[in-house]
């Protein structure tokens, strides 16, 4: 019977949840095991052994497939990191658990299984990466890392408050996990562990003991790495996750040390004792001479960022490895090995430099298959495959099967541990993806879809366009073959197959066409963010902001005829109009190499002022007050020669010097808060 979403939130409510627990918490007969789940961040299935990785090796984590199961076709329902740690928690999609996209605050009173197993009488910890924004909960002890954290010398956030630990954070969660392994735990219960690590999350910052592995090699190349996007929709172009154009120098590819910025300096870089800074300095210094001598272009450039990314992703992936070799020893060591359920995962897949990209977010098959690999002794087999196909919803009633606890009636997953012993009937033929970060980070549209064993129907619904991709025939996903004739059945199909998905897991949010209120492509922009809305009007651009978060911004590729020139001034017009909630908003622009940090200056009406801020932070501002209905003459100029950002608002004035990391400039347009702001055209003029 179909589910409604409005049902399964009124599942989830404060009252159910206790009843589920309450239901859950009388311990079941015989022995449950121990369970240890080891989680990474942005870990592709490609960069492990146990799937045939062609670039590193990880034995510590083959081992526990080797003595366990490898499940081959693991799926996300949502490729982004903390939908997906919301949707391991609670078993459940996002669009019922509320943790749509990054950013969200994930509500730690809804039912997850950490909270049914801690119910039943298991001891409960977590320590890492959480990225949820709230509080865990369900845990009897937990520290975590604030937000995403960082790869040195990390602060954590515990029960107790805040502090900073010296060290590398992979092997610093690790401690702690271990720490608490052998002494913190009560030895007379069953115990769930939960070593989630940041690694090896974007900047892929390598620990002391990697620093140099691969250095001197050459990483296999994947046939992608220059895919041109002629043969999918118009939504795979216009991302903004290329190598090629998207990673930045200084914190993706390492390349300034030891000229870091003063920005860098306030960040990870300057989070390093003396000695860290030297060896980490050691490590890049020669290479990077060596790269600013070659002026590399072209491919060659595109390839030499590659090898740089990879080599530095997979340093930290060795790290993540050294971390699972420890814990299996420590569980070897204090005899709980054949007592403890092993559970390795990641929350996501990501692009290892297929079809030009890093980072993840889309239904194709690098960022949509996780990692799994689970060891169970005596109950799961050794060494055996599992090719069906599973989800991160499958994780919270897996474990909670195994440990003879009820599945809450909530939880859209079901227990994969019959999979490893070849019962499959009843099995699932199809899985069901929604992805929803748009506007965001990256630009990846909007889009949900249905994947069986051999093809693959995306919709990307703001834009209403679809992909068709046959698998058997088309393993890389290069060609759609949405439209062909000899695809219609299929098709036909498909969408018959998503639509009873989205009944079956009560997903009311796919919004029709055209809901997004305009696509800002058709407009000549290039690059946005936290955008809610735009379309033209007889003035200009109307430009709505998100209402949840702060820094919109709509930018288009500056047209310059000498970059990187002397610089630029920025001129337009904007109003206010009280009677349509028309409110502040400003002139911005970007660097070419990072389009998500912008510089921009304008009028401020929430806090009465005229202001210019850099990535977010206010760098100069003047107090001023505003009419009703107002309109401001806005000019923005920025002089690259003498480092001055100065901002003209019917000719009040203030200036600034400028960043240090804005070298450049790349992209122009407009910004504004959680607001709608009308604009008048841009008009751009090189000093």
């Amino acid at each position: 019977m179909a589910t409604s979403r409005r049902e399964f939130l009124k599942a989830g409510a404060a009252a159910g949840v206790m009843a589920a627990l309450g239901r859950a918490a009388a311990p079941p007969a015989g022995r449950r095991p121990n369970i240890l789940f080891v989680f990474t961040d942005d870990h592709a299935s490609q960069a492990i052994g146990a799937y045939g990785s062609r670039v590193n090796r990880t034995p510590h984590i083959d081992r526990i497939g080797r003595e366990g199961a490898v499940f081959e076709n693991c799926f996300c329902t949502n490729s982004i990191c903390g939908p997906s740690r919301a949707t391991v928690l609670t078993g459940t999609f996002s669009h019922v658990n509320g943790f749509l996209r990054n950013g969200n605050r994930f509500d730690g009173s809804q039912i997850t299984y950490p909270k049914v197993l801690q119910a039943a009488g298991y001891q409960t910890a977590m320590f890492g990466k959480w990225h949820l924004s709230s509080d865990p909960t369900g845990f009897d002890t937990w520290t975590i890392l604030p937000g995403q954290g960082s790869y040195y010398n990390p602060d954590v956030l515990s029960a107790e408050g805040r502090r900073r630990i010296e060290g590398y954070t992979t092997d610093i969660i690790t401690d702690l996990s271990l720490d608490w392994l052998r002494n913190g735990r009560d030895p007379q219960r069953p115990f769930l562990l939960h070593c989630w690590h940041k690694a090896p999350h974007r900047s892929w910052m390598p620990g002391p003991r990697h620093l140099h592995d691969f250095t001197g090699d050459t990483l296999w190349e994947p046939p992608t790495l220059f895919d041109d996007y002629s043969g999918r929709t118009s939504s795979a172009a216009r991302q903004a996750m290329t190598i090629a154009n998207h990673m930045n120098l200084p914190t993706d590819l390492k390349v300034t040390p030891p000229l870091m910025t003063s920005d860098q300096l306030r960040g990870e870089y300057g989070r390093m004792t003396p000695a860290q800074k030297q060896a980490w300095d050691e490590a890049y210094a020669a290479e990077n001479r060596a790269f600013e001598q070659q002026a590399l272009t072209g491919e060659d450039l595109v390839r030499w960022k590659y090898q740089r990314y990879m080599k530095d992703y997979l340093r930290c992936i060795a790290s993540v490895d050294d971390s699972v070799g420890r814990l299996l020893e420590g569980l070897d060591e204090s005899g709980l090995a054949e007592d403890t359920l092993v559970i390795y995962s990641s929350d996501q897949g990501f692009y290892l430099g297929e079809h030009g990209w890093f980072d993840k977010r889309w239904m194709y098959e690098e960022s949509l298959r996780m990692p799994l690999l689970l060891r169970w002794p005596g109950r799961v087999p050794s060494g055996v495959r599992v090719s069906n196909m599973v989800q991160n919803i499958d994780f919270g009633p897996t474990l909670l099967a195994a440990a003879g606890t009820p599945v809450p009636g909530r939880m859209q997953g079901a227990d994969m541990l019959p999979l490893t012993r070849g019962r499959t009937e009843g099995w699932r033929s199809s899985v069901y993806y929604h992805y929803y970060e748009f506007p965001g980070a990256h630009s990846v549209q909007k889009h949900c879809g249905v994947r069986t064993e051999r093809y693959k129907l995306i919709h990307f619904y703001p834009v209403d366009e679809w992909e068709l991709f046959d698998l058997r025939e088309d393993p890389r996903e290069m060609r759609s073959v949405y439209g062909a004739p000899e695809y219609a059945a299929v098709t036909a199909e498909l969408k018959a197959e998503m639509t009873r998905l989205q009944q079956r897991y009560g997903d009311d949010t796919v919004a029709a066409p055209g809901q997004m209120q305009g696509d800002p492509r058709a407009l000549g922009f290039d690059h946005w963010q936290n955008l809610r809305g735009i379309r033209k009007t007889e003035y200009g651009l109307l430009i709505q902001g998100d209402p949840d978060t702060d820094g919109a911004s709509v930018l288009r590729r500056a047209q310059l005829t000498r970059p990187p020139g002397a610089g630029v001034v920025l001129r337009g017009r904007l109003r206010r109009r009280v009677t349509e909630g028309i409110s502040n908003g400003f002139l911005a622009a970007a660097p070419a190499e990072r389009p998500g940090d912008v510089l921009r200056g304008g009028v401020y009406i929430r806090s009465g002022q005229y202001l210019i801020q850099a990535g977010g932070t206010t760098i100069a501002s003047k107090p001023a007050t505003f009419a009703p209905e107002q309109e401001f003459r806005v000019a923005l100029s920025i002089d690259l020669q003498a480092r001055r950002v100065t901002l003209d608002v019917n000719g009040e004035t203030l200036s600034a010097d400028l960043p240090e990391t804005f070298r450049a400039v790349g992209y122009v347009g407009y910004g504004l808060n959680r607001t709608t702001t009308e604009f008048s055209d841009l008009a751009v003029e090189e000093l």
